[in-house]
């Protein structure tokens, strides 16, 4: 009981999370602990870490425990749950489940939700509270950026004095980013590597963890977009499941078009998946792939061949197996992420001729060195150039790889120290002036003597433009002899939302909140439709909230599909005055500069 955290550096799909349940099991059976907190990046790994979680618990718990059941905590959890209770509605703020919720001594929920327990933000000593003696696990910590990191960092410091266990999770760390983790140095750049911090964080045990087999990559790159489109098109056609993934949503789009086009007579399905579409089809479509591409699919894999094009997404959340891997260049660490969905099962049917390989589609180094915003491309808006260029150095000419034996010596090897020669000094003063600039941001966030924060502008991931909640319909009119608004969605059907909320039981309403809700979508404030007043939104008070101008938090918007898929405003003018919006369940949120 002596141990106060633990690092858990491994490939994905070797069972890290059921060592860190396990670990969690022992420290609650023997009296270290009283409960769990499982945190995880995004809402959709929350989702389905939450299912494993309850298996979890249904194993180690009475059968008549009423703790059977983990609370699933982050803003759209209320989808999951049975009734809205007495909170669901507008104003029902101080005890949000996300506060509430994590009182709970078994929950599961996104990082944020932990991350604010140390922010400057309304109520943020009930989430401290709530953790206080808990085990909680951050799991896919290489996924944060330095501004999270640097909140993350303070976050295990605070647990630590909360007599929390610590347990990180992690495919790949670098050896600076265990020590700042830890404050304490670490020497072993073994992998997979176990790391303890024991004694309260005063020693550090590190062990090298066995794992059994290994995979060799054969890695090929190219520059030209034309050939990597050939490729996949042959692998597809000869019964290849193809995963291609891009950096962006829009070049994720262009490639799909391209690939689906030319594909449409080759007897090749193609499909398309990422973040700018409505919960309903993005459900939907991660739900179909995943039936052809992951475990146990064989019958549908025999069937024909596939091109699946994405985003980060497809290195994220889904438990996907691709034959064939296309990726753009970005850094090793995410490179790594996205070849672990080469071959990940063993028993998986593989066509003939199929190799292990992915085709990198990156730009000659000398070149992107003279001008990386023009060799990059948007994928130079997404990752510092700086590491882009250290990955394209790591990367030249490299026939294959071993894993997971090199994903150590590839990480470090991108990110350690070197001498340089000017031009890259310059792009990595770029680079350490803007991780500056975040670490600054995220220590003002969770400064004591800066102004408290409502919960939804206390941001735990940075970003130069805020992401705002975007609903899209198909038509919507006021009956006044009902006093109800009808609105029609994007796949036809009808709503009819009272506008005074007592004529519907709170499960009534949960309901009606929760279709509206598959109709909506992320997307960044300058890619989202104008703002709209509150006042002109009244009709949707009861099932969303709508924001407060005078506390400065966001609005939703809302747009009208038309059937040439455009955009508009409520009164009908185009949804933006810089950007041309449309939506199409094939292709999702699209927005073209005018």
């Amino acid at each position: 009981m002596n141990y106060s955290g633990y690092i858990v550096e491994a490939p994905m799909g070797i069972g890290k999370t059921e060592a860190s349940l396990y670990a969690a099991y022992s420290i609650i059976a023997a009296g270290g602990a009283t409960g769990l907190y499982f945190a995880l990046p995004t809402q959709l790994t929350s989702n389905k870490i939450h299912d494993r979680v309850n298996d979890f618990l249904k194993k180690i718990l009475a059968p008549d425990c009423i703790h059977r059941q983990a609370l699933l905590l982050h803003s759209n959890a209320w989808l999951k749950e049975n009734e809205m209770g007495a909170d669901g509605g507008p104003g029902g703020n101080w005890f949000s489940s996300g506060k509430r919720g994590i009182l709970a001594p078994f929950a599961v929920g996104t990082i944020d939700q932990a991350l604010m327990a140390v922010m400057n933000v309304k109520h943020g000593f009930v989430r401290a509270f709530g953790l206080a003696g808990k085990v909680v696990v951050l799991d896919e910590v290489h996924s944060y950026d330095a501004y999270t990191g640097t909140i993350l960092d303070k976050l295990v410091e605070a647990l630590r004095k909360l007599q929390c266990t610590v347990i990180i999770l992690s495919a790949t760390l670098t050896k600076e980013r265990r020590m700042n983790i830890l404050q304490q140095p670490v020497h072993d750049i073994s992998y997979p590597l176990i790391t303890v911090s024991q004694n309260h964080g005063e020693s550090v045990i590190e062990t090298t963890a066995v794992v059994p087999g290994k995979t060799v990559v054969s890695i090929h790159s190219s520059s030209f977009f034309d050939l990597a489109i050939e490729e996949a098109l042959s692998r597809a056609e000869g019964g290849q499941q193809v995963l291609w993934i891009e950096n962006t949503v829009a070049e994720a789009q262009n490639s799909f078009s391209i690939l689906a086009a030319r594909s449409a007579g080759m007897e090749i399905e193609c499909g398309l998946l990422h973040s700018r579409f409505i919960k309903a089809d993005r459900e939907r479509n991660e739900e179909y792939w995943v039936t052809r591409y992951g475990k146990g699919c064989d019958e549908l894999r025999r069937q024909s061949g596939r091109i699946l094009v994405g985003t980060q997404v497809l290195e994220q959340s889904l438990d996907i197996d691709a034959d064939f891997l296309v990726s753009k260049i970005c850094p090793t660490d995410m490179l790594l992420q996205r070849i672990g969905r080469l071959w990940r099962h063993g028993d998986t049917f593989r066509p003939v001729g199929a190799v292990c390989e992915v085709l990198i589609l990156k730009p000659e180094f000398h070149s992107a060195l003279l001008n990386p915003e023009k060799e990059f491309g948007p994928t130079a808006n997404v990752y510092s150039p700086y590491v882009l260029l250290r990955t394209l150095v790591v990367w030249n000419d490299m026939a294959d790889i071993v894993l997971p034996e090199q994903i150590r010596s590839l990480i470090e090897a991108t990110y350690m120290e070197i001498e340089e020669d000017p031009m890259m000094l310059k792009y990595k003063a770029k680079l350490q002036q803007e991780k500056a600039k975040l670490e600054l941001l995220a220590l003002g966030g969770v400064s004591e003597g800066t102004k408290t924060l409502p919960e939804s502008k206390a941001s735990t991931r940075y970003s130069e433009q805020e992401s705002v909640e975007v609903l899209l319909l198909r038509s919507f009119h006021f009956d006044r002899n009902q006093n109800v608004t009808n609105v029609k969605l994007l796949d036809g059907s009808d709503l009819f939302l009272p506008l005074v909320c007592s004529k519907k039981s709170k499960k009534e309403q949960r309901s009606l909140a929760a279709s509206l809700a598959q109709y909506t979508l992320h997307v960044a404030d300058y890619l989202a439709p104008e703002v709209i007043s509150v006042k002109n939104l009244d009709w949707l008070k009861n099932y969303f909230y709508l924001g407060d101008r005078d506390h400065d938090e966001s609005l939703l918007r809302v747009a009208i599909v038309g059937q040439d898929e455009e955009l508009k405003s409520l009164n009908g003018r185009n949804a933006s005055s810089s950007y041309g919006l449309s939506y199409n369940p094939r292709l999702g949120y699209r927005a073209i500069k005018i």
